[in-house]
């Protein structure tokens, strides 16, 4: 007898789709789900066999995920083309060297083990957006799938492919001393080679491939795993270490010193160090990112322009694409390079190659270039469980009572509240540029919570303090992932 389907209709999220292996989505939910995925990719293409790109990271269970997902794709009549152990970023350049019409990369990234998922796109460069995902439910959940006769090919040794296109354009002049951290993740197999290719001298870090995450999950934003970069940094006084994440679209940059430099700073350093070759750019950040863009002397002495937007890689992505910005930066550590630096995807380690430049630029160390910035101090990415299902409707809610807040005029901290932004959760600033964040997470059953002030370390937490009030009294929020 065939096994039930399962797959629980939370796994489709804002941008891609995540579930707890056997326990959400079983092999069947899985086959199940790549008919929807080919009966979507023919519908949108108008193709009959249309060209799919699949990858997989090295999670113990992925390539057997794989396997079951290229039979519903093959179903409906896809041709699929497999380039094997790959990096999502290597999935989504493979589209375009490849020409292809569609990608489908298993990774949950840097979610637990235990976790699976599938990021997909149709149109180059981009990848699912709400609404794709909405349509791509609705065909999965409700089997409206179409047959057909598709085919599988294996791409041999694309990874070397990737690599020289990243390697050969983008050599350096300096001799730069790098840590490269992979947590124990794919990109263990991709960032060393490509940073040697560039010129840099390596020192590795946790870069064997060991899916059972031995020490800390491979995040960018994980303070465990920031915590051994900075110290394999000043061991080897080295000029910098970058930390990527499990698929390799993040990374996290620690300076010489061994200080953590978050991501919204990183990005605004390369948006400078860009913009004095490219005037006139746009830029894209997500509300989670440093208010510093807008009042940034060098962006507003090129002419460039800051544009603040929904969290999220597909989000920015998008965002990047319609508003033909120059580059797009996300606190997470999605950097995304638009035409003629990239091909508008995130790719963590054209993100870091970025970083290599700026030094390379400089006659400085990255200790000091990042001083050059004005001091903020700012809260790590806070995540308070919240039910899947609750999550939304309590930001709503919040929304509602920021917005009544700041036309009363309430102070917090002796601050009034001067603006509000509400394109992804709330989003409220201050006179004097200190800011709050509250949004619903798109891919956990959580919020997430961020607070940033120009001013002080104590005006930051007071604002923190401010939230998680408001938090607290909904009576629908948990405890917290990590908290100030």
């Amino acid at each position: 007898m065939s096994e039930k389907i399962k797959i629980d209709p939370y796994g489709f999220r804002e941008y891609d789709a995540r579930w707890l292996y056997k326990k959400d989505i079983n092999n069947q939910g899985i086959t199940n789900l790549g008919k929807g995925f080919g009966t979507q990719i023919k519908k949108r293409t108008g193709r009959d066999n249309p060209r799919v790109i699949v990858g997989h990271d090295y999670r113990s269970y992925s390539e057997e995920i794989k396997t079951e997902l290229k039979k519903g794709l093959i179903s409906t009549g896809c041709h699929i083309e497999d380039v094997g152990l790959s990096l999502s970023p290597m999935v989504y350049f493979a589209q375009f060297n490849l020409d292809a019409d569609a990608v489908a990369m298993v990774t949950a990234s840097h979610n637990e083990n235990g976790w699976t998922g599938v990021k997909m796109g149709i149109k180059k460069g981009l990848t699912h957006a709400p609404e794709e995902m909405k349509e791509l439910k609705d065909i999965t959940l409700n089997e409206k799938f179409s047959n057909g006769e598709g085919n599988e090919k294996l791409i041999e040794d694309f990874q070397q492919v990737y690599k020289d296109d990243l390697i050969n354009s983008n050599k350096i002049n300096k001799k730069l001393k790098v840590v490269v951290a992979c947590g124990n993740g794919t990109a263990g197999v991709f960032a060393p080679d490509i940073l040697r290719g560039i010129g840099c001298e390596v020192i590795e870090l946790d870069c064997n491939l060991d899916w059972t995450f031995p020490k800390y999950n491979p995040n960018p934003e994980d303070l465990k795993m920031l915590h051994a970069i900075a110290k394999v940094v000043k061991d080897n006084n080295a000029d910098i270490g970058f930390g990527f994440d499990g698929d390799g679209d993040r990374v996290g940059v620690i300076d010489n010193e061994g200080n953590e430099i978050f991501s919204d700073k990183i990005g605004l350093l390369i948006a400078r160090n860009l913009s004095t070759k490219y005037k006139n750019s746009k830029f894209v950040v997500d509300v989670k990112s440093t208010g510093l863009y807008l009042k940034d002397n060098v962006l507003l002495k090129n002419n460039c322009e800051t544009i603040y937007w929904k969290t999220g890689h597909s989000h920015i992505k998008r965002k990047v694409n319609t508003e033909k910005a120059l580059a797009g930066f996300e606190k997470s550590g999605h950097f995304f390079f638009n035409q003629p630096l990239g091909y508008g995807y995130d790719d963590g380690i054209n993100s870091a190659i970025h970083v290599c430049n700026l030094l390379d630029n400089q006659n400085k160390r990255m200790s000091e270039i990042i001083n050059e910035l004005p001091n903020t101090y700012q809260t790590p990415t806070m995540a308070p469980f919240c039910k899947d299902e609750e999550k939304y409707q309590v930001v709503e809610e919040l929304i509602n009572q920021v917005e009544e807040i700041k036309n009363n005029k309430t102070k917090i901290d002796d601050q009034i509240i001067t603006e509000v932004l509400t394109v992804n959760g709330v989003r409220f600033s201050f006179e004097d540029g200190s800011w709050g964040l509250i949004r619903a997470s798109s891919n956990k059953p959580s919020l997430v919570i961020v607070t940033e002030s120009p001013t002080s370390d104590d005006r930051k937490k007071k604002i923190f303090n401010f939230i998680d009030d408001l938090l607290q009294k909904t009576g629908k929020v948990g405890k917290y992932d990590q908290k100030i």
